[in-house]
């Protein structure tokens, strides 16, 4: 299967919304070219940066439709297609239109907490129901269930469109035994805006970044350092960052990103229930160490 791909700095595209309540698609639309301009390597869409959960069915198909038309070939798209519904999702991805989408990016069971031969049983079943590559996502912080690197490349091997998994399981000796054993060409993609050079350093192929909605041309810049070996320079620019990213997940995702693009002017610092807007001293510390980083920024 010929396949673009996800390699580098993807970003995991938050939705922006209006003060009532609505997508904000203008926004939306200035979000993306951003990341055009920028040279953003990949995009995610609708995943839980997203806040995918909240959205409808309607807005979730206007809201990839817009993002495929806006990007017109320009990035590889990786959808997320995600839920605790194994036949669900097999019906999505059977009746859905997937023009313009590269990868499906899905996530663990949540909330059901299956175990690893249900794991194995619920993407064998999502991989026979497409041709599409397909993402896998280990996120057992929001799930309630850790993917084993035995369950990981047992579907590497046996599923010939299973392209590649998001580690976000913070456990680095576990991301780098699935590097170790992973078929070739199989994509293992950090998951945690902090460990994005520390899974590259142990194999990883790029990162699917939260950050990136802010600051795509310089997350780009870092994952690119430490894809060419380039460790140390590329430390340098996660030590910068260090500071804006341990906010940005103080009063959960994307709270933190949307106060931090909302004192860039991209767009109104706005969610919908059940998430709220970071706390006030939160958000003024992110003024702050928005401050700082960009002055590093302008500096080097």
């Amino acid at each position: 299967m010929t396949r673009r791909r996800l390699t580098g700095m993807g970003v995991a595209l938050v939705t922006p919304f209006t003060e009532t309540g609505e997508v904000d698609y203008v926004a939306l639309d200035n979000l993306v070219q951003t990341q055009l301009d920028a040279g953003t390597d990949f995009l995610c869409v609708l995943g839980t940066t997203a806040e995918t959960p909240t959205l409808d069915l309607e807005e979730k198909r206007n809201v990839r439709k817009r993002v495929i038309d806006k990007v017109a070939g320009r990035l590889p798209i990786l959808l997320g297609v995600g839920g605790n519904c194994t036949q669900a999702l097999i019906n999505e991805l059977l009746t859905e239109d997937f023009t313009g989408v590269d990868a499906i990016l899905s996530v663990t069971p949540f909330y059901n907490k299956p175990s690893q031969e249900g794991l194995y049983r619920h993407y064998r079943a999502l991989a026979a129901a497409t041709q599409l590559p397909i993402y896998m996502y280990n996120v057992p912080g929001r799930t309630g269930v850790n993917m084993l690197p035995d369950t990981v490349i047992r579907l590497a091997r046996e599923c010939p469109n299973i392209a590649g998994v998001k580690e976000a399981s913070g456990n680095i000796a576990q991301i780098k035994e699935i590097v170790d054993r992973a078929p070739q060409g199989f994509d293992v993609l950090s998951g945690d805006d902090g460990l994005i050079c520390d899974i590259i350093k142990v194999g990883g192929v790029g990162a699917v970044t939260v950050l990136g909605n802010a600051y795509p041309a310089a997350l780009t810049r870092m994952t690119h350092l430490a894809m060419e070996g380039k460790h140390d320079e590329a430390k340098k620019l996660d030590e910068a960052f260090s500071q804006v990213c341990t906010l940005l997940f103080a009063d959960g995702n994307p709270a933190g990103v949307k106060s931090l693009l909302a004192h860039q002017g991209k767009m109104g610092n706005n969610l919908r229930l059940p998430l709220a807007p970071a706390r006030k001293e939160v958000d003024d510390a992110m003024l702050e160490a928005m401050k700082t980083l960009d002055a590093y920024l302008a500096a080097n």
